[in-house]
């Protein structure tokens, strides 16, 4: 999908009246934080292919992420079981 144009107006000569990007704010050094998970998740990887052991948090949170992910298929399962058995109960009446 192609990108439209920017509007353009005839009074805009283009320069920055204020600076958006102010520290406290969700965007402000985005590229910088992207670098550093990038960078991290290059070192985890490295250390993955060496060998190493996770250490104690990197352990307690994948374990927290796979049983989500797990209560989450059961959740999915289980209220698709529901709605059919709601359904099935309806059409016998």
């Amino acid at each position: 999908m192609a990108r439209k144009p920017r509007k353009q107006y005839e009074d805009d000569d283009g320069r920055t009246i204020a600076n958006m990007n102010v520290e406290g704010m969700r965007w402000y050094d985005a590229a910088q934080r992207r670098e550093e998970r990038a960078r991290e998740r290059a070192e985890l990887q490295e250390r993955i292919a060496r060998g190493e052991a996770l250490t104690r948090k990197e352990t307690l949170r994948y374990t927290f992420y796979a049983t989500l992910a797990g209560l989450a298929v059961v959740g999915f399962i289980g209220g698709g079981t529901v709605l059919v058995i709601f359904v099935l109960w309806l059409l016998a009446r």
